[in-house]
């Protein structure tokens, strides 16, 4: 269910994008979405893209909104183009592919790319794009499917700072929280920091339940106490539950995790940073794809402990 936004702020919002006018959402996965949805209840020229048309039609029938069937039509319709999809390939892939919109795009349009990719990639972009006068941003997300949901996610921003300020309003429709970081790049890196930090909480999360089940204690009632004190974090307070019930089935995919920490990996290797706990948590993660886990949630870690460490 999509959070509901107060009148005002609204109101608000919508004045600030109808000064962007049209927009083009290229993604509707578990995140993009109810992250278009949000969008489309704050404005009236939106139209979304999804590779599989059948998630296009789902979207318009969630939202009464419009799409295309062809990406070159959403190029050619956009001031603004968001793309909310997977990994750097597939970003190249409807930039400059075969099929991609880089032939059509406008003058001015203004790309806003909330895939986590490698810090390499908007610049590459961004040297692409900027002599045709397109401005390509960086602006990953944090906040996982409930975030996206609500309308509550965070987003950090890399590339031009004034393309920055003019689509700010849009990206506020389903986020609580933006931030400008910087020259391009900056944003991806942010998420990086921002994957780090998950995956050494969900680990310790994950060991702390598995050392209060094994000494006997009822860890319902322990995570109730420890997450009112230093202990809190977001994963607590909104994991822990479906940790001890065994439930996997939600939330952030392994898989794409895997994906993100590959990319963290590869960073600090070429700028020679330690991450050693990254590294273990990125094989412990590996270890779940190949009992199968691949779609489970990151919060999996407690029944890699419980399966295989046993």
């Amino acid at each position: 269910m999509i959070g509901k936004i107060t009148r005002n702020t609204k109101n608000q919002k919508r004045q600030q994008i109808n000064n962007i006018m049209k927009i083009g959402f290229i993604g509707l996965g578990v995140m993009g979405f109810p992250m278009a949805g949000h969008l489309q209840s704050s404005i009236n020229e939106l139209t979304v893209f999804n590779r599989s048309e059948e998630k296009s039609i789902n979207w318009v029938n969630s939202f009464k909104g419009n799409y295309f069937k062809e990406l070159k039509d959403i190029a050619e319709f956009s001031d603004v183009i968001i793309l909310c999809i997977s990994k750097d390939d597939d970003v190249r892939d409807v930039i400059s592919g075969e099929q991609g919109i880089f032939k059509e795009l406008k003058e001015g349009t203004i790309i806003v790319d909330h895939t986590t990719t490698s810090a390499n990639l908007p610049i590459e972009m961004n040297n692409l794009l900027n002599p045709l006068g397109i401005q390509f941003i960086d602006a990953p997300i944090s906040g996982g499917q409930a975030g996206a949901e609500s309308g509550k996610l965070s987003i950090m921003a890399g590339g031009n700072k004034e393309a920055f300020a003019q689509i700010e309003g849009v990206i506020n429709t389903y986020a609580k929280f933006t931030k400008y970081m910087g020259a391009s790049g900056s944003g991806q890196l942010t998420k990086m920091v921002n994957q780090i930090c998950i995956a050494g909480l969900i680990q310790a999360l994950a060991e702390g339940i598995n050392f209060s089940e094994n000494v006997g204690l009822n860890s319902k009632d322990v995570l109730e106490v420890i997450s009112k004190g230093a202990a809190q974090s977001w994963q607590m307070e909104n994991r822990w539950e479906s940790m001890l019930q065994d439930e996997y089935d939600h939330g952030f995919a392994v898989d794409l995790m895997k994906k993100d920490l590959e990319i963290v990996i590869d960073k600090a290797d070429d700028s020679d940073i330690n991450i050693e706990i990254t590294k273990l948590i990125n094989n412990f993660y590996a270890d779940i794809q190949n009992i199968g886990g691949g779609r489970w949630d990151t919060s999996s870690l407690l029944k890699r402990i419980q399966k295989i460490t046993k």
